[in-house]
């Protein structure tokens, strides 16, 4: 039994020295890993090793609200690109998105939606119906899209887009009755019909001026060419007038004597 520990005990001295150098050659790779990561993150696919942080913010997807933007890279991009694409990422401006535009709006119904970016089940909805000199009433609704039908008097509504409990955007949309989009629709067919009529005579107009106005240059054009034969054509006209108020002189010399 000493003679088998013995034995083990030489093969584990024999071994030791072969895991120190194991051991040390991880230390090394393990550092010079962390010191080819850039601040900030590892590098990302495409980009060098060693790049900046020089990063330039694009524009705002949307003015209100919340919507994307992009990150852009101006220094270590690959190849000989100013500018490189890092990453998209939120963005957010003032809650408040004032009057909104339906999905689709008919003389029956309207679709309204609220204001959120993919993945549509991130935020929660909460539609309210607004009254005047009142409290907000709150609908049951809580989807991102809802739909209404016209009832017989306009009514208000309001989405709020919540995240964690906080308001990130609002919009509010006003649902006409039905006889007063019926009123609007006519009024506007009414404007854009006269507006057709309008548009027709000013086109009539400005075809008949420019037929005139080819017309006088063509004329000018033909007297340039045909100045003589015009000249002729004046002069004889001019000598055979003259002639005849000779003639009449004459004639009125007789009479009188």
């Amino acid at each position: 039994m000493a003679l088998r520990a013995g034995g083990a005990a030489g093969r584990l001295a024999a071994l030791l020295p072969l895991l120190l150098a194991l051991l040390a050659a991880g230390a090394v790779n393990g550092s010079s890993a962390e010191a080819a990561e850039p601040l900030g993150g590892r590098a990302e696919p495409g980009l060098n090793a060693t790049v900046s942080t020089e990063v330039e913010f694009g524009v705002c997807t949307v003015t209100c609200g919340i919507g994307i933007r992009e990150v852009l890279l101006t220094s270590g991009c690959p190849g000989t690109e100013a500018k490189c694409i890092v990453r998209v990422e939120e963005c957010r401006g003032p809650v408040d998105c004032g009057w909104g535009i339906p999905i689709s709006e008919g003389l029956a119904c309207v679709k309204m939606p609220c204001i959120y970016i993919p993945p549509e089940n991130r935020f929660k909805y909460v539609w309210k119906m607004l009254i005047p000199n009142k409290t907000a009433h709150i609908l049951p609704n809580d989807s991102a899209v809802m739909e209404v039908c016209r009832d017989t008097h306009s009514v208000t509504f309001q989405c709020e887009t919540q995240e964690n409990g906080n308001i990130i955007a609002s919009v509010k949309y006003t649902v006409y009755a039905t006889t007063e989009m019926r009123t609007k629709k006519s009024r506007i067919e009414t404007g854009q019909s006269r507006r057709t009529t309008t548009d027709a005579i000013l086109v009539f107009c400005l075809v008949t001026g420019i037929i005139v106005t080819v017309g006088m240059i063509f004329a000018m054009i033909f007297m340039i060419l045909r100045w003589a034969v015009v000249k002729s054509i004046w002069e004889s006209k001019s000598g055979q007038d003259s002639q005849d108020k000779k003639l009449a002189n004459k004639r009125s010399l007789c009479n009188m004597e």
